[in-house]
Order: C-alpha cells, then structure tokens, then sequence
C-alpha cells in the first residue's frame, strides 16, 4: 500500500492525488473539558466542516521547567483520536508562540525566570534550547497522527503571525521551520499565517507554505490581499488560515459583535475563489483560570482579556450552535457535501435558586496564610517570575518611615497590574496600569505598616511578550520640599490561589467560619473568601452561568477549580460559565475571591444564558 500524502499542487491542495479544499473552525481543546470535547467537535462536523484547526499551548503543557501535562485539558492525543473517528482532518498550530489571547501567548511564564533576560522568538540561544526540548516531547506524542502515518493531521504550522513581530529575525524562522521539519518530514504540509501588511515578508520562510488571516471588515480588500501573497507564492491554493466570524473582547469596553450575514457572505466569496478557509474562532471556549492574556497593540494602554472567550462564534461558549453557524454551514452546503447527521439543538442552562454565600476568611490573616507557597523576607521588590509564581495575587509589605507631610504621596512604578493599598488593614485605594493611576494620597495617621496586594491580570499576549508582573520599578513617597524616599526591605508572599487540591483543602478548613464585614459590603481590610453550598441531584446537573451582578472584583471557585476572574462592576462579561463537567451529585462548593465589595445580602443567581454584553 502506498504512503498517503497530502501536498501542495499548483492550484489546489491534493489529497492522495485528488483535489482537497477545507472549510475548518478552530477549537482549543484546553478552553473546554475534556469530556465534551467530542459533544463539541460533532456539533462542528454536523456544521459542514471537514478540518479542525488547533493551537497547541506550550504553557498547559509543561507549566514548570520539568513538569508534563497530558492529562484532562492537556490531552491531546485524545482530542486527536476523536477528530480521526468523526472523519475530521487536523491543522496543527505548536507556536511555540500562538498568541490566543492566551496568559503570555502561550509561552511558558518561566522562561523568564529559568533564563534571566531570555529573547523569545529569537534566535537566543536559551530560547532555541526550551524550543528544541518542547518539541522533542510534543512531536513524540503526536507522530502517530501525521497524515503521511496514517493520522489526520495534515498541515503544520511553523511560527503564529510572526511578521507582526518586530525582531524580525529570519535566522529564527529557518532554524524553526527545520526544527518543525525534522519531525514532520513529508507526512504533512508545513505553512505560515500572517496579517497583510508592509511586514508580511518577516513571516514567510522558505520551504513553509504562506497563507494570510482576514476578516469581513478588509473584504473590499480581498483582491490586493490575495496578489499579496501571490507576490511570494505564485501558486498553489489561497487560503485565508484565520477568518474572523467574532472578535476578541477585554475588560473595560464593549463586547465585540460580528453581524452574521456579514460573515457568510464573505465566506461565499472566499469559497468561490477557490480558495479553502478557517474559521478563528468557530468555538472559543473559556479561559478558566488564570489563562487570559492582555493586549497592548503597541499604544502603551493595556487591555485585559475576558475569562469568556465566546468570541460571538458560530458556537457560544458553551458549544451551543448559534443562527451564525446555521448560515455559514447554509454557504459551506453550496460548495462542499453536507454530512447527513443533523445540528442538535441548543441547550438551555439550568437555573438553580439563588444561593448565599457567606464570608468565611479573610485573605490577609491567619487563615489565609495557608494558601501562601512562596516568601521573602526583608527583601527587594521581585516579580511574579523571579517567586516562581505564574499568576494570582503577591502581597508586598514594609513598614512606613515617619511621614513629614499630610497627606503625602504613595507612588508604585512599574506596576504592573492592580494593587489594593492598605496602611494598617485599612484600605485606601487602588491602582491601576490599565487605568494609569499609580500613585495615591497616605494620611499619616493611617497606619506604619504598608501592605501592597498586587494583581496579575494577564500577561500581554500580542506583540510584546517580556511582560514581566509585580512591581517592576521602585515605590516611594513624597516628603518635604517634594523629596522622594524609596521605601525598602519588603516582606513577600506569594498567593498562587489555582491548584485545586490546595483550594478544596482550604474550602474544608473554613467550612463554617464566619468573619465580620462593614455594613456597607466594602472589604476594607482586604479580599475575603464566600462560600456557599449548592445541592445537586442527578437530575439537576447542568450546565449554567453564575451571575455576580453587584459584586466588585474577584475569582470564582467551584468544587475548588478555578473558573476564572469576574469583574461585572465595569464589564462588558457579566456572568461566569458553569459547565456541568465541574459539578457533581451531592454537595457543590461555590466560593469567591471577592477583592472590592460584597453586596448586602451576599447572594448570587444562576442564569439559563450568558450575559457578555452588561
């Protein structure tokens, strides 16, 4: 029997000799549970596509320097399996840069740590190290599923828009695309992706097949953006490798829609151009956890990403198919073959009644002690990264010198991202990178002893990827005559605040505790955890949105996993995805770091759909 191959030709994609186009829809599979990853991936082939693109997070797969992850979320040899028995082909996506939207884009955040001064996405020799090492694990698992094996991948990509980058280093790109090549051989096509503009070239590499990324907003562009890449590549198929049916969405603004037939009608065109599309995003999921990025898009303002990354897709965050997806897959069935299995209807999210939760601990005292993993005592400012910490909260703490003036003013350089303020346990105010806000007024009669609780929101996942978290710079306080003096010899602890075995023990520790809060709800000596039970049959498990409406700011913890940051005071994502895989029989515990204010009572609701546009 002769080797399957699938190639480039000179005007099509061939499949075993015969002409191949694709209509795919990207589908992280570390942005769900695993146990519906195969619910999901049928809703998308009853959708018409016949391809499933896919980023793989090098993050989510070695969290640590010599820790490997290929279980639940990680398990991507599974998520290969399915896609193979549904009959779906793969585009394969390793970075190891993927960008996403994703903590750091999807670099591991100890690449900082284990290589002080690291260029990633160089050819820095530490960098190249930590890449040859990664890929040797990665392509170990996943060569038995290489088209030429007899698997269903059947393109790999080489880099994630790095024309946008402005190293600009081609040395690197070569030294990858043979990296990449070593393992894939002739078993799969290798390609890039790049934004069409005067950079595009940085990107290619030769021997790498090119492709573009567009959405409807340059249809009227389509022409130039495909003799663009007929400048560099005059043959083969054309190929629009990120086509956007949604947008991404941070904090603070509105969230980004895309009108439906919009986006089939551009897809018709693109289709009828012969030319083969992939759906960015067709499901996005949910940045559980601490996973989201941030974005700067070179304008010095950062951005946060959402926990939802719904991405108004042709599926809803919960794999529910939209009326999006009913007319693209209407466009797809005028070129390609539609499968006979139907589109299942949409599921309704369970309403459960409305539960109190109860203030069981306070962060900054005895108990919450028990969730710090790393300190430093009367020691220089460090980051996140310096602690080995890749996310949560680090709490600074120093003594105040006397203060001459009243008030005076606290200044935090570098910050980097948020940080409540307290003298004494008592709060006094916030700052913010996003918001520009780094110094506040300190009243002497306040408090000696200054606490600063900093916040990691996100590490920037565009562009820019040395984003360093803490407190970078130094932090001062005005004296007479405008006098600055540095404050020193800090005292460090770190609150990881995501394992999950390390959550449900906490939540068994504080389990009927109650501590006291000010009347008006605001949490003036620091974040407090609320818990509350919900009580569930079999009957009753479903999936469902937690709406903390009148909360401030904070994280939510069901059964001790970590679902992500909510923020409903600014919005525009009001409630937080529940999927049914995180609930169980019996007792669930519900429990959220709330950082700002409580409303009074202290309640959530449960909601049969999301609300992203509060």
């Amino acid at each position: 029997m002769s080797k399957r191959t699938f190639r480039v030709g000179e005007t099509d994609f061939e499949m075993d000799g015969q002409k191949f186009q694709y209509v795919a829809g990207s589908f992280h599979y570390f942005r769900a549970f695993r146990d519906t990853w195969e619910d999901k991936l049928t809703v998308m082939k009853a959708a018409g596509l016949n391809v499933i693109d896919t980023y793989v997070e090098w993050a989510t797969h070695q969290p640590e320097p010599n820790i490997y992850e290929w279980e639940e979320f990680a398990d991507l040899p599974y998520f290969l399996e399915l896609c193979q028995k549904l009959g779906l082909y793969v585009i394969l996506r390793p970075g190891p840069y993927i960008c996403a939207e994703r903590d750091n884009g999807g670099l591991p955040y100890w690449l900082f740590s284990q290589y002080p001064g690291i260029r990633v996405r160089t050819s820095d020799a530490n960098y190249l190290a930590a890449v040859r090492t990664w890929y040797e694990v990665l392509f170990t698992k996943i060569d038995p599923y290489l088209y030429g094996k007899g698997g269903n991948i059947i393109m790999v990509q080489v880099e994630n828009e790095y024309g946008v980058f402005e190293a600009c280093d081609r040395n690197y790109m070569s030294w990858l695309k043979s990296e990449t090549e070593k393992y894939v051989g002739d078993s799969a096509v290798l390609f890039t992706v790049d934004i069409p503009n005067e950079r595009f070239e940085c990107g290619i590499t030769e021997g790498a097949f090119v492709t573009t990324d567009f959405g409807i907003d340059r249809v009227d562009e389509m022409e130039s953006i495909w003799a663009l890449v007929r400048q560099h590549q005059p043959t083969g198929p054309l190929v629009n490798s990120e086509f956007y049916p949604g947008w991404l969405t941070h904090w603070q603004e509105d969230n980004q829609r895309r009108d439906a037939d919009e986006v089939a009608n551009v897809l018709r065109k693109m289709l009828q151009d012969g030319a083969s599309v992939n759906f960015y995003m067709y499901f996005g999921g949910t940045n559980f956890g601490f996973t989201a990025g941030a974005n700067d898009w070179g304008i010095g303002k950062y951005q946060a990403d959402l926990t939802s990354y719904d991405y108004d897709a042709p599926m809803d965050e919960a794999g529910n198919p939209t009326m999006k997806l009913i007319k693209i897959r209407n466009v797809i069935g005028e070129f390609l073959t539609l499968p006979t299995i139907p589109v299942p209807e949409a599921k309704v999210g369970r309403i459960y009644p409305d539960l109190a939760l109860h203030p069981v601990a306070k962060m900054l005292s005895d108990d919450g002690q028990f969730l710090v993993q790393n300190t430093r005592q009367n020691s220089d400012l460090v980051t996140f990264e310096s602690l080995r910490q890749m996310s949560g909260l680090i709490l600074y703490e120093t003594n105040l010198p006397k203060i001459l003036i009243d008030p005076t003013v606290l200044t935090v350089n570098g910050l980097a991202d948020r940080a409540l303020i307290y003298q004494d346990n008592h709060f006094v105010g916030c700052l913010s990178r996003e918001n520009a806000v780094h110094s506040l007024p300190l009243n002497p009669t306040t408090g000696s002893r200054l606490k600063i609780l900093v916040e990691n929101q996100g590490r920037i996942n565009f562009n820019k990827l040395d984003d360093y978290k803490g407190i970078l710079g130094n932090v001062t306080i005005q004296q007479r005559d405008g006098e600055l003096e540095e404050l020193r010899s800090w005292d460090i602890s770190g609150y990881p605040l995501s394992n999950r075995a390390t959550m449900n023990e906490f939540v068994q520790r504080v389990t009927g505790n109650t501590v006291s809060l000010s009347q008006s709800g605001v949490l003036t000596e620091g974040p407090v955890f609320f818990l509350g039970n919900l009580r569930l049959t079999a009957d009753d498990i479903g999936d469902t949105y937690l709406d903390p409406s009148n909360w401030g700011k904070g994280v939510l913890y069901v059964n001790g996993f970590n679902l992500g940051r909510y923020w409903p005071v600014v919005g525009p994502q009001i409630t937080m995805y529940i999927p049914a895989s995180v609930l169980r029989v019996g007792d669930n515990s519900i429990m959220m770091l709330e950082f700002q204010k409580a409303p009074m009572p202290t309640m959530v609701s449960f909601r049969s759909q999301s609300r992203l546009d509060g």
